[in-house]
This record gives structure tokens, sequence and C-alpha cells, in this order.
């Protein structure tokens, strides 16, 4: 009898012990699905979601007599960059487009990463932020060395914008500015307007884009409709890069400097012209270190990271003209 409840007593350990088991392995197993780095920890791929974006269609138009159009994208977004080229195997000159009410600056590409044999002519083409969705065309106009003419056209569809609202709070005066300060705003508008209007006829850059501050690699809030204390507001045409005030901002590009003083909105701000039409802005400075006439080159430090103007905090307002067309500055990053 002795032996018997020691066979039973140690049968019953093991039960348990094996139960205790079992739910150890369930316990595991429900951690291990519901945190969220256990994927990428056993299968050692990244946490990230996969994206779903449909891949963007280029739009291609054969112009005859062996020139094509190229358009980066036929169906872009508001605030869009698009990259228009005109190639040709024979000889191409005064090569200009119109792309709403807008004139296309053209330049003569040149370069490694030109097919040998080929002319090429390439514009930046900017969707405006505003710019009404709907069939648009990009026309595109020139001659051939024998004095033939060239007319083409590319469609392009305009899709809206996929922007974000956010509030935010800032000074009384920003939103609703007294007469002086209305004026002084009023005369900023048609100061920059009249430098975008202006189109230098002639490329002042050479190679890539760069971002204005160092060691950053994303921007963001370009498009964003804003409900500034409690009243809603133009959509924010620039991109924000949060940076700590007295941080060096440096020249996206080599160019001119067309504006170098204090907005009523923007702040100390700078203004540079790339030539064809194309400008970068740079707001609410601490320190402005450039002036205008000065010919900068790409990396020279034009001021410091700062809070003037509208601001809820020091970060670096970043913005893009393109032929007058409002876009997102990150997407000339890397362009030439």
């Amino acid at each position: 009898m002795g032996s018997l409840k020691k066979s039973e007593l140690f049968l019953k350990q093991r039960i348990i012990l094996r139960r205790s088991s079992v739910a150890a392995t369930l316990l595991v197993a429900i951690v291990c699905a519901t945190s969220p780095n256990a994927s990428s920890a056993q299968t050692k791929k990244p946490a990230h979601k996969s994206s779903t974006a449909t891949p963007v269609k280029p739009a291609n138009v054969d112009c005859g007599g062996g020139v094509e159009l190229r358009v980066s994208a036929a169906s872009p977004a508001q605030g869009t960059l698009l990259i228009a080229e005109v190639r040709s195997a024979k000889t191409l000159a005064d090569i200009a487009g119109k792309f709403t009410d807008r004139d296309i600056s053209f330049w003569q590409a040149a370069g490694a990463n030109i097919p040998k044999g080929t002319n090429v002519w390439r514009a930046l083409l900017g969707v405006d932020l505003e710019q009404a969705a709907g069939d648009y065309n990009l026309n595109v106009t020139g001659k051939s060395a024998d004095g033939s003419a060239l007319a083409c056209e590319a469609p392009i569809a305009v899709r809206v914008g996929k922007f974000p609202t956010e509030r935010l709070k800032v000074a009384p005066n920003f939103v609703e500015p007294n007469p002086e300060q209305a004026a002084k705003a009023a005369e900023d508008q048609k100061k920059l307007r009249a430098l975008y209007a202006t189109a230098t006829p002639e490329k002042l850059w050479t190679g890539p884009f760069r971002i204005p501050l160092d060691g950053v690699k994303t921007g963001g809030n370009f498009g964003k409709r804003r409900v500034l204390n409690g009243k809603s507001n133009s959509p924010h045409s620039g991109v924000d890069l949060p940076s700590p005030t007295g941080t060096p901002v440096h020249a996206a590009q080599s160019g001119r400097v067309v504006l170098a003083e204090e907005l009523y909105f923007a702040g100390n701000t700078v203004i540079i012209d790339h030539g064809f039409g194309i400008y970068t802005l740079y707001g609410h400075f601490s320190e402005i270190h450039a002036k205008v006439g000065d010919e900068v080159k790409v990396g020279d430090v034009i001021g410091k990271v700062g809070a003037t103007g509208r601001v809820t905090g020091p970060h670096l307002h970043w913005g893009l003209e393109v032929d007058r067309a409002r876009v997102n500055a990150m997407e000339i990053v890397g362009k030439q």
C-alpha cells in the first residue's frame, strides 16, 4: 500500500509539472505575439509596415521626328516636384514650356548620366500646393538644328494632396495683427510675389541640392492645414526642420541672395535665387549671415536657427518655389 501511494503521488506530480510546462509555453507564445518587437527579434526583419503605395507612373510622349517628352509622374499630387525632359538624337534649341499659367524654363543637360548621342533638355516642374485637382497639359515648344519647329504636350492629372490639419496656439498678434502689423505683412507678401515672378534666365547651381541642416534627413508639416488660435489659416507652404537655436543653416545650393531681412510672419529670412525660377526660402533665423547680392555656394552658412516671427519653438522653415509654384522642399534634395 505504501508503494502504491508513492506511485500515485509521483504520477500526480508529473501531471502538475506537465500542465505548468504547457501553461508556460502558452504564456511565452502570447507575450511574443503581442510584443511589438517580437517579429523582428525572431525573423530579423524590419519592424515597420510594408508600403502599399501605388508606384509612380511617368508620362512618356512620342513627339514625332525622334523626339520624346518625359515627365517623372503622370498623376502627381498637389505640392509635388516633377522632372520634365525632352530627348532627341538630333540637336535641339530654344526649348520652352508652359504649364497652367506658368512659363517653364528648360536647360540643356550635360554630364555622365546623359546617354551618348542624346540631346537632353531638362526642367523642374512644380505642382502648386493649392493647384486645383484636374487634367492639365505640359506644352513644350522648340526647334531642331534644321530650323523645323517642335511642338509637343504631355497630359498631367493633378491629384488632391493628403494633408492633415493641426491646431496651434500662437501669439494673438500673428492671428489678428493690428493695422500697422497687417500693413507690414501685406508689404512682405507683395515683395515676395515680385521676387518669385522673376525667373533668372540661367542655371546658377551645379550638382545636387542638399538639406540646409547638417545631420538632418527628414522634415515635416508641408501642406498642413492649420487652425491658429481657433481660426483657419492658409496651408503651411514650407518644411519645418526642428533644431536648437544657434544651429548653422547652410545654403541648399549655389545661387544669389535676393532677400535677407525680417519678415512679419517668417521672422529673419533669407531667400536664394538658384536661376530658372527656382528659389529657396529659409525662415525664423536668430541671426542672418548673408546680405542681398551675395553669391553663395552650396553649404555656405547663411544664418542660424531661431524662433523669430510666427513660431511655437525654434526651427528652420525651409520653402521652395519653382516657377511660382509652392512645392515640398524635401523633393528637391538630390536633384541637379
